[in-house]
């Protein structure tokens, strides 16, 4: 078949019509040195040619030059065999711009005689954009992770390394250095932690927005005074200005605007090094009772390039890698602003230039309020700690640690205070005291936060109100939702500060805390309820020396045998429980804790027995329970 007669080849029957003229792909019918003999008309709609505007041209003039010797490989190759398939390449189309095809190939000289090629091209265009914004998006991902990874190790480096120094005899000087950068690098690491947790909660739709009433003038001059002092140790002076009609009680939720803030000035503050930092809130309009304020938070910063305005704001980007490395920071800061100022149907927008600062705009709309919408109650804030002093506060906290952080602050205080490792020791110390305020943490063994706040909820009706507050590490919506739903009255998210604690104490104290002369130890009910020193005090003559060496070897030992029990009941090891159990039984004669001694023997012979797994854990339970309380009475006796 000669080319002049291609044509009439082309349009033969039904095929051309359907399938060449009317499809969507793009035909080409080039011969082998590119000639373009033949082209549909759907290079319009893609390419923007008219059509059969493109015939006798080479279709080699349209590949960018830089792919071009990979293209003419592809089309020798395609020359050479009946059929090709998924070859991508770059074509110009008529506004200079080059588009994205890929073409699948029929060689006419197999089938026809024809030294030509049919080059069925589709547009791929957003497929290759949509690749390269999940590798951009993936590349940023790992960028993050590389990041984090980097900003998460370096404070707990930092921790380990200076408890390390602190325990090698330092003076007095070297302890103060010491203990300074321990609490620098456990601050920087909260701040990575809780915006990877704020980022969380957004995007899983946990965040509710509360409706209360607050002032402008009263959040920002806090957040000034909280700023001002870091951005004076720059050099850096921080500023803030508020129109007259914006000074009012709206309707909203203040902690996000001042997350919003806290997160902006912040930034600001890190990426200022001289000049200033300004704060300005401005009416952009008034509809009805609703007020829509400009908040513009503006610096004489290191600035941001053009070319990163349009994803400074997404997720795991900084404006660039060299940022973080520089200044550190999950990059999630600015996304986490973003999600909160829409999570309220507002907007934000950047401006910036390098080398000459930045400025964050956002619009939020608020409803003007009535003084009786302003809660008061939430701004109490008392001077002096010494308001504290007396408060009778029970810790339930199952971590040395944490409870030894906790307790040593509530001494500073001046509290008194009990402590208890888990739910069913805390019970008992309610039982037997009347306390203002309990802090309890959720996860411990035997019994959790959840089920002893349920329990004391049920329980004595003129204890059940005391306001009992959540110790938690887990700091999502859902997981404080749940501590309310337990009955608790608030929850605290660890690592907490002194000022987190004294804010919520005082939250529900405050004023009202009852100021008692006697300390809390003296009210306490004695042992005897668990412990029977009658045997111990005949066997001894009433040795007041020896039996306190039993108690004390008692309360050594027993704590281990608690968790030996404990294990192994994990387990279903009922021998190696007989065995525990059979170790301890003299002791438990000695020591005249008749409560334990018939379950001891009952659990012993069914160890032995080893058949009904359920009355044996619950044997088990009973005995782990009696054992922890027998040693919380005798602390109280020592």
């Amino acid at each position: 078949m000669k080319l002049t007669s291609l044509a009439t080849y082309v349009k033969k029957g039904s095929f051309y019509k359907s399938v060449v003229e009317d499809g969507s792909d793009i035909i080409f019918i080039v011969d082998y040195n590119g000639k373009i003999l033949y082209h549909n008309n759907s290079v319009r709609e893609t390419l923007g040619y008219r059509a059969s505007s493109l015939v006798g041209k080479n279709f080699f003039d349209f590949i960018p030059t830089q792919l071009l010797p990979h293209f003419r490989q592809e089309i020798i190759k395609s020359t050479k065999k009946r059929f090709n398939k998924s070859i991508e390449f770059q074509f110009m189309g008529k506004d200079k711009t080059f588009r994205y095809l890929e073409f699948n190939s029929v060689n006419l000289k197999q089938q026809e005689g024809i030294e030509a090629l049919i080059l069925d091209c589709r547009d791929i265009s957003q497929r290759k954009k949509d690749a390269e914004e999940l590798m951009r998006a993936q590349k940023a991902k790992e960028q993050f992770l590389a990041n984090i990874s980097h900003e998460i190790r370096t404070p707990i480096n930092g921790i380990a390394g200076m408890a390390s120094l602190l325990s090698q005899n330092p003076t007095k000087e070297e302890q103060r250095t010491y203990l300074n950068a321990t609490r620098s690098a456990a601050d920087n690491l909260k701040v990575i932690i809780n915006d990877i947790l704020d980022l969380a909660s957004i995007e899983s739709g946990k965040i509710q927005l509360e409706k209360i009433g607050f002032n402008l003038n009263d959040l920002l001059h806090s957040l000034i005074d909280t700023y001002g002092v870091q951005a004076a140790e720059k050099g850096v002076k921080l500023s803030y200005s508020l129109a007259k009609d914006t000074n009012k009680i709206f309707i909203g939720d203040p902690v996000r605007l001042n997350q919003i803030l806290i997160n902006l000035i912040g930034n600001a503050i890190k990426f200022t090094h001289t000049g200033s930092i300004h704060v300005s809130v401005n009416t952009e309009k008034i509809k009805d009772k609703t007020y829509f304020l400009k908040f513009d938070i503006s610096d004489t910063g290191i600035g941001i390039p053009k070319s990163k305005l349009q994803t400074i704001f997404e997720s795991f980007s900084q404006a660039d890698a060299s940022v973080t490395r520089k200044y550190g920071g999950t990059g999630l800061g600015l996304t986490i602003v973003r999600q909160l100022v829409e999570l309220q149907k507002g907007s934000i927008r950047v401006s910036s230039k390098e080398n000459e600062g930045s400025t964050f705009s956002f619009t939020l709309a608020y409803q003007v309020g009535k003084t009786e919408f302003f809660d008061e109650s939430k701004l109490y804030k008392p001077k002096q700690t010494s308001q504290l002093k007396n408060a009778y506060v029970l810790l339930v906290e199952d971590n040395d640690i944490n409870r030894l952080y906790a307790s040593s602050i509530l001494k500073m205080w001046g509290c008194h205070f009990e402590t208890a490792e888990n739910g069913v020791v805390a019970l008992e110390k309610i039982r037997n005291n009347s306390f203002d305020v309990i802090l309890m943490d959720i996860q411990m063994p035997v019994m959790d936060g959840f089920e002893t706040t349920k329990a004391i909820r049920q329980g004595d009706p003129t204890k059940k109100e005391v306001p009992i507050i959540a110790l938690t590490a887990n700091a999502t919506q859902k997981d404080f939702e749940k501590c309310i739903a337990a009955g608790m009255n608030d929850c605290i998210t660890k690592p907490f500060t002194q000022d987190d604690l004294f804010k919520t104490l005082t939250k529900y104290l405050g004023e009202k805390l009852t100021f008692k002369q006697q300390p809390i130890h003296k009210e306490i009910k004695t042992p005897d309820t668990f412990v029977d020193f009658t045997y111990l005090k005949k066997v001894s003559n009433d040795n007041q020396e020896f039996i306190q060496e039993i108690i004390n070897t008692f309360l050594d030992s027993m704590p281990e045998t608690i968790t030996d029990i404990r294990t192994h009941l994990q387990n279903k090891n009922w021998s190696h429980i007989g065995k525990v159990v059979h170790k301890i039984k003299p002791t438990i004669t000695l020591m005249g804790i008749h409560t334990l001694k018939d379950k001891i023997l009952e659990l012993e012979l069914e160890t032995k027995k080893g058949i009904n797994d359920e009355v044996l854990t619950a044997l088990s339970q009973e005995v782990i329970l009696n054992l922890s309380l027998a040693v919380e009475s005798l602390k109280v006796r020592v």
